[in-house]
């Protein structure tokens, strides 16, 4: 049997896995581009990420700034080959971005899966399953964290 470059449920995961931060509205308009961005459009961050590594969109909120609470992993992707290149939106903003190959996918919470997480088991800061947020615990935002295990 061939095994396709790409297949990864046979074999272990290639390449690093990584979490980013935005909100969904964001990350909506980013896998409708094929693309990802992170911290306001910094190229440092994405250069950490490499082609063939796996990247999680994790968002607090619907929409940018919003006081609405999804906590949810709302994109899942791929990498692909390529440096982080300047994308002109106008107005002299000119954001880093990096070609991602989205998977379909659908707003998952996370709130079930901390506990199963490897990098938020033991953390102080995360709140047991069944209790309510908090709003004192610190917030991580814009580039993307790297995990031992697949987001």
């Amino acid at each position: 049997m061939e095994i396709d470059t790409f297949d990864t449920t046979a074999t272990s995961l290639p390449g690093k896995c990584w979490v980013a931060v935005a909100s969904a509205d964001h990350v909506r308009r980013g896998v409708e581009q094929s693309i990802m961005q992170v911290c306001h459009g910094k190229a440092a961050p994405l250069r950490r990420v490499s082609p063939g590594d796996r990247v999680a969109y994790y968002s607090p909120s619907t929409a940018f700034r919003g006081a609405d609470k999804l906590q949810a992993f709302t994109a899942y992707g791929r990498v692909m080959e390529g440096e982080p290149y300047a994308h002109d939106m106008g107005g002299g903003f000119r954001p880093y971005r990096r070609d991602v190959a989205w998977e379909c996918a659908r707003a998952t919470p996370i709130r079930p899966l901390l506990v199963a997480l490897a990098f938020t088991s033991g953390d102080r800061n995360r709140p047991p399953p069944d209790a309510s947020p908090s709003k004192s615990a610190p917030k991580r935002r814009g580039r993307p964290r790297r995990s031992a295990t697949t987001p």
